[in-house]
């Protein structure tokens, strides 16, 4: 029908005019929104600020390799700011290059780029010392976390802040962006007869706080002695909201260990990190570190773990068996069962919004012993102290050994969760909508 014919009654033209309205619609709704604004890291804060609030000082820098500010490393751009002095570099796990494997000790050094002496806090000490921050006037820890209670940088950063506080220095913390989210709070919260390097704080295993949050919780709540007297400021970002995962903030990924070498690899680590604490492999030696898990038994069993973990229909992942064999690799040296072939089972993430990697990690954890259990296998937690230590407490071993569903697993660490959440209120530099408080 011509559009001549449409002109010739009322009815035609106000079927015209819908028409006509309704491909606008469409046409609108193909529009892709414009993107957010890149979320900038505290550091970046603080370098387009010509560093001003560091102006006249001897800073100690507490970085690794995700210490950058755009292209650049924070310890050049430190170095060749006229108006600070960077006096000391300190690097935790894994080193100031990230290079160092799970557990490998960091040597003392010098920084070729910029002369400055880089000292370890993974080695003889794990925190710096009074020799060693002589002659400085502030601390300036910037590290890229993972959002998780035992990841070791959390607790370096704590120890770093009581040493500060002794030292009568300032801490400055330069926030960098939880890639889980400031929303997800989930997991045991650490009973402090299980404080230990990879767990020191009484808070959930997803916490769901930046790292500038927490650094303003753990002095307030005053969790270490001495650090309620702490002078501690906070960079805050620009451009970061709560219910940002890292995939959201227009940031690449840049592995904070050598065994997370993806932001999907990070999101399941909450809960996978748990079979370090028994006789399988983790996936390290091999490209899928906790997103694959085995242990040498037979391709039948590994196919009923994965029939069980399906069956419990587990929101935001799908899970396959997989075989594999771990090689000794640069950040995995002699991983457990180098060369053997294992059998078990692969997690990937199908909808990042809606998986919960602690109940992911707990509900596997209770498949695999249950069939370690119905294979004789009465060794199958090999380290019931570091699981205490990752979990936070001895429950989760009690009730795996009584037989508990994963239900009541989960249900046993929900209201100290709640509790938490309403404690860490005052700490919290943005809301919801990511204006900064």
């Amino acid at each position: 029908m011509s559009l001549q014919a449409f002109r010739t009654g009322p009815g035609r033209r106000k079927a015209l005019f819908l028409a006509l309205g309704l491909v606008a619609l469409a046409l609108a709704g193909c529009r892709a929104e414009a993107p957010p604004a890149p979320v900038q890291s505290g550091a970046e804060v603080l370098a387009a600020d010509d560093f001003a609030s560091l102006s006249g000082q001897r800073v100690g820098l507490i970085a690794n390799h995700t210490t950058r500010v755009d292209t650049s490393h924070l310890a050049d751009r430190l170095a060749a700011a006229p108006s600070v002095e960077l006096g000391a570099i300190f690097a935790p796990e894994h080193g100031f290059r990230g290079t160092a494997g799970a557990g490998e000790a960091v040597d003392d050094g010098r920084d070729p780029r910029t002369g400055a002496p880089v000292y370890s806090l993974y080695g003889d000490t794990r925190r710096p010392t009074p020799e060693r921050l002589a002659g400085l006037d502030a601390l300036v820890f910037d590290v890229q976390d993972v959002g998780a209670r035992f990841y070791t940088y959390i607790t370096t950063m704590g120890l770093s802040m009581q040493a500060a506080a002794a030292a009568d220095l300032e801490f400055v913390v330069l926030d960098r962006p939880n890639p889980l989210g400031g929303g997800y709070t989930d997991g045991f919260v650490l009973e402090p007869d299980h404080a230990s390097f990879v767990g020191r704080y009484p808070i959930p295993i997803a916490h769901g706080l930046t790292i500038g949050e927490l650094a303003r919780y753990i002095r307030a709540e005053r969790l270490l002695p001495g650090v309620g007297r702490l002078d501690l400021s906070v960079v805050a970002m620009e451009n970061w909201t709560r219910s940002l995962q890292w995939p959201d903030t227009g940031r690449e990924w840049s592995p904070p260990s050598p065994n997370l070498p993806t932001w999907e690899t990070a999101l399941l680590y909450p809960g996978m990190c748990f079979f370090e604490g028994v006789r399988v492999s983790e996936g390290r030696g091999t490209e899928r570190p906790f997103r694959q898990i085995g242990a040498p038994w037979s391709p039948e069993a590994a196919q009923q773990v994965v029939d069980t973990l399906r069956a419990r229909d587990l929101p935001g992942v799908r899970v396959d068996t997989t075989a594999f064999t771990p090689r000794s690799m640069s950040g995995a040296p002699a991983p457990r069962f180098e060369g053997e072939r294992v059998y078990g089972f692969e997690v990937q993430v199908t909808n990042r919004r809606v998986v919960e990697p602690v109940k992911v990690g707990i509900h596997a954890l209770h498949a695999m012993y249950h069939r370690a259990q119905a294979r004789g296998d009465t060794a199958f937690v090999s380290r019931p102290e570091h699981l205490a230590r990752l979990a936070g407490t001895d429950r989760l071993h009690t009730q795996l050994r009584h037989g508990a569903p994963p239900e009541a697993l989960i249900a046993s660490w929900t209201d100290a969760v709640e509790t938490f959440r309403n404690r860490r209120a005052a700490a919290l530099l943005y809301d919801e909508e990511g204006a900064k408080r």
